[in-house]
């Protein structure tokens, strides 16, 4: 009884998740990429290497006090989204200790669990950078909701929204690097799971790699998963179809690369009732990855257990005993 009202709750709070993320897919159904401008997208990008896609870019960023920031390599179109904008949490042994990135949900509404896990880390000898991806936070434009334009029916912005998201975590490893630092962690959930595991693929210097229900099967993300309802319909307006989408997969698919640091210093956690990020790919992408670890939590895609269990692994692999 107590699992039937757990797998019930959990799928009442995912459907009205969902529900709420198709509604602002309608919101902005007018900007909805053509078939011609996707075609000829997909096509430049072919030839294209993952590294070339995710370049390394010189950049000048400031520091104020808390908070790096710099111009992003990516122009959206969108002057807020272009500002990047990073907190630094750091401790007692400033730049010269390792550092975690910690990359939040789509729509994520508060950073504060995140300041919680923040100051966990820097009492055990850890930094940590959160830094805000492109459209949310302080990167949202005027008029739109936090994230709204992150993931929409115009999937070509979709795709740049990765990249932009990626290089620009490229950038703050390399300069935190010329800073001191000598290796990283890697926390993402969800959207934030998805940039993490395609990071990963070029990044090596990583002592963990904690995805927490990452989105991994792109394709499936777009053509089967109930957030994407809406933008279903809007691209078959357009004459787009499931299988289109895949000509970009060996850039923007977690399932087309490998952990340059190894499988086995990944944690997936899946969660039991999750309909958005299946349990089912996660554990498609354990076998692409071996030795990744992967963890069962009794939740659907939105809660906050998911994390917690990810975060008790973390402290186990340090040695540490204490826990978030």
């Amino acid at each position: 009884m107590r699992r039937l009202i757990q797998k019930s709750m959990a799928q009442a709070m995912d459907a009205a998740m969902c529900g709420m993320m198709n509604a602002l897919q309608w919101r902005r159904r007018s900007g909805v990429c053509t078939r011609a401008e996707l075609d000829a997208y997909l096509t430049a990008c072919e030839m294209v290497t993952r590294e070339e896609f995710y370049p390394v870019v010189s950049f000048s960023p400031r520091r104020e006090d808390i908070w790096l920031r710099w111009e992003s390599p990516v122009s959206s179109g969108f002057a807020e989204n272009d500002k990047v904008k990073v907190r630094l949490y750091l401790c007692d042994e400033g730049f010269h200790a390792p550092t975690v990135i910690i990359l939040h949900a789509l729509m994520s509404a508060s950073d504060l669990g995140y300041q919680r896990v923040a100051r966990w880390f820097n009492a055990h000898g850890w930094n940590v950078a959160f830094p805000h991806l492109p459209f949310h936070y302080s990167r949202t434009p005027g008029g739109y909701f936090n994230g709204e334009l992150a993931i929409t029916a115009n999937l070509i912005r979709n795709a740049e929204t990765l990249r932009q998201g990626v290089m620009e975590l490229r950038q703050l490893m390399g300069w935190l690097r010329e800073h001191g630092t000598p290796e990283f962690g890697l926390i993402g959930t969800s959207f934030g799971g998805w940039n993490a595991a395609l990071l990963s693929s070029l990044e090596s210097d990583l002592r963990f790699v904690g995805l927490v229900q990452p989105i991994v099967n792109v394709e499936a993300a777009i053509w089967e998963n109930p957030t994407a309802a809406v933008m279903r319909r809007l691209l078959a307006r357009q004459g787009i179809g499931r299988g289109e989408s895949a000509r970009h997969a060996h850039l923007s698919s977690p399932m087309h690369g490998k952990p340059l640091c190894g499988g086995d210093r990944v944690i997936l956690t899946a969660g039991t009732y999750d309909t958005v990020s299946p349990r089912t790919e996660l554990v498609a992408l354990r076998e692409l990855w071996p030795g990744a670890t992967l963890l069962d939590v009794k939740q659907g895609h939105f809660g906050y257990s998911a994390l917690r269990e990810t975060l008790r692994e973390i402290a186990r692999r340090l040695g540490v005993a204490d826990t978030v």
